[in-house]
């Protein structure tokens, strides 16, 4: 059986995919990769499904040993990652050899790492997925981030290994984007102009308390009509929530499925995989564009993926 050996487990390292669609009702939120495009592309490069099981790390890498070898690839932020003692490039595989050592240290851009083994990671499935829910402690390796010691099993793969790297033009795509887009949310008609001109124009800053359920944000603050009381409603992710306080609130992965704050945006899907790199303390500017545009954007990113000159 092959295996990964967790010697450090970094700040927070978790098993996801691309997460469980689909039961928002039943009061469960989708969970997964916090970056899903960063994580396609490492599975990509493994010779995996896309939706393979994969290890998430955020802003301080672990360490890892490989006692009986395997395929891999980093995909993400770069987190200066050393197999034994020599660099390890993102976006390429990779192999490593019987009990060698993966090291990796603090990011050195964006928040998110993903550790793509060919094979995946072999935990029990929760409501069809691999994913880690850690508010519920459900899925994943025991419903948490791992720990010093955990054995994770590596699953099976066919065929045989090859290299790949990521070409020079889709790397260029890859970029996180600082000004979000985002479309209209359900209540932004509640909002008064000088409130939404606010929003669209104002600078702001990503909290501390910023986690997988929401990215609080730090700026001027958007002003209420009416005390912003409404019936508690479901939320997707990516609505922009705006609280009592006046400061947005963007739902992510592991977001609660009902609230009762006005939305005033969501960011649209394209745009997914920056929120999933925004680390606290970065800056960021919304753009407003229209439902028609934020369709055309993921369709393109789709069509990108499946690009012939993904890889070199």
């Amino acid at each position: 059986m092959t295996t990964i050996l967790v010697q450090s487990p970094g700040l927070l390292t978790t098993v996801q995919d691309l997460g469980r669609e689909g039961f928002g009702p039943a009061g469960v939120s989708p969970s997964g990769a916090a970056d899903p495009l960063a994580l396609r592309l490492g599975n990509l490069l493994v010779g995996n499904l896309e939706n393979a099981a994969a290890l998430e790390m955020t802003l301080l890498g672990g360490e890892f040993l490989f006692p009986r070898g395997a395929a891999l690839a980093l995909a993400g932020s770069d987190f200066a990652a050393a197999l034994d003692h020599a660099p390890v490039q993102p976006h390429a595989s990779f192999e490593a050899r019987p009990g060698q050592m993966l090291r990796l240290g603090p990011t050195k851009s964006g928040a998110r790492s993903y550790l793509c083994v060919r094979g995946g990671i072999d935990v029990p499935l929760f409501l069809g997925s691999a994913s880690t829910h850690l508010l519920s402690r459900l899925g994943g390796f025991q419903g948490r981030a791992l720990r010093k010691g955990d054995v994770l099993k590596i699953g099976s793969a066919a065929g045989p290994f090859q290299t790949r790297r990521l070409s020079a033009k889709a790397l260029a795509e890859l970029a996180p984007r600082r000004v979000l887009r985002v479309t209209s949310g359900p209540q932004s008609d509640s909002f008064a102009p000088a409130a939404l001109n606010a929003f669209h124009s104002s600078l702001y800053r990503v909290a501390e308390e910023s986690n997988r359920m929401g990215i609080r944000l730090q700026g001027p603050p958007v002003a209420l009509q009416s005390g912003g009381d409404m019936i508690t409603e479901g939320v997707s992710l990516g609505a922009v929530q705006i609280p009592s306080g006046g400061q947005p609130i963007i739902l992510f992965v592991e977001q609660q499925t009902t609230g009762g704050y006005p939305k005033i945006a969501n960011v649209i899907s394209a745009d997914f995989s920056s929120l999933g790199q925004l680390r606290p303390r970065d800056e960021i500017r919304f753009q407003q564009v229209t439902f028609e545009a934020a369709r055309e954007l993921f369709c393109r990113q789709q069509e990108w993926l499946s690009a012939k000159d993904l890889f070199e």
